[in-house]
């Protein structure tokens, strides 16, 4: 049953994209292609198949190409009509219809906290989502779901974490917790990239999100870290200390399409998954080697 509180989603898409320079000079990172789709697309066909009905999108200079890839093409769709690919036109315009978009303009970026709270005009007294575009999902049941199915159940915040090596640690937020339901912990504390001697569990944060709006004036009064960047983990650590922070355990294979090999692999993985691209793409593989 999808939720009926959650409505509205924040996607921050104002990054730099420095880790996949030179390909993003120019263009955003998230419309780099994952297959046949952008990032940003995954992201938002998530939230919209967890329910969700308006989606925020952070944007920087630059990234005009989101909000393009989402609005209408009337020539194209026209030249698509006139050459009989009404199945193609069809895919195309549900790109546009697939949900609400509004997109805010981050003019300097200043940390994920400071992205989120670019959108607290338009979020209100609402719980809302925040989904990170370069953490890719694929499991039967939406990530976004999972945490909002959680956050229904009365759990208060909710975070989605997943199950890492011990020698990945110290590229994640870590959470130290304490169990109180399967694949559900209370969050005591976050710890943002810890030695692997010193981190409290192997459980990471991965990009999904499920908050009240009590999260927007921690932000506003958390303290800039480096390079002036406000986190949210910093405002996520107050939050635990005042209420209820959970951390959810998503199921499914996760990919981190935000780096270079985690991309090529999510590449991989999604294209052996299409039906018409798949058994071509392994034929390949298989005669590499």
């Amino acid at each position: 049953m999808l939720s009926t509180a959650i409505r509205k989603v924040i996607i921050p898409a104002a990054g730099l994209g420095t880790r996949f320079l030179p390909a993003t000079k120019a263009s955003p990172k998230e419309m780099l292609p994952l297959v046949d789709k952008p990032l940003i697309q995954y992201a938002v066909e998530e939230a919209v198949a967890s329910g969700i009905e308006d989606i925020i999108i952070i944007t920087g200079r630059g990234k005009r190409a989101i909000e393009d890839h989402f609005d209408r093409s009337f020539e194209l769709e026209e030249n698509l009509k006139g050459n009989g690919k009404a199945q193609l036109l069809k895919d195309i315009r549900r790109i546009s219809e697939i949900a609400n978009f509004c997109y805010v303009r981050q003019s300097e970026a200043l940390g994920l906290g400071h992205a989120v709270l670019c959108a607290r005009h338009l979020i209100g007294d609402e719980p809302f989502a925040i989904l990170l575009s370069d953490e890719i999902i694929d499991g039967p049941v939406p990530a976004l779901a999972q945490l909002i199915q959680a956050y229904d159940a009365g759990n208060g915040g909710v975070i989605g974490v997943k199950k890492v090596q011990r020698a990945e640690v110290s590229q994640y937020g870590i959470i130290a917790g304490r169990r109180v339901a399967g694949g559900l912990h209370r969050v005591l504390d976050l710890v943002e990239k810890p030695a692997p001697s010193q981190a409290p569990s192997r459980f990471a944060v991965i990009g999904r999100y499920v908050l009240s709006p009590d999260i927007f004036p921690i932000l506003e009064r958390t303290t800039p870290g480096k390079n002036r960047e406000i986190q949210l983990t910093d405002a996520l650590r107050c939050l635990a200390r005042q209420a209820p922070l959970y951390a959810q355990e998503i199921q499914g294979q996760r990919h981190d399409a935000g780096d270079k090999l985690g991309f090529l692999k999510a590449t991989v993985d999604f294209a052996l998954k299409n039906p018409v691209l798949g058994p071509p793409f392994l034929r390949y593989l298989k005669q590499l080697r």
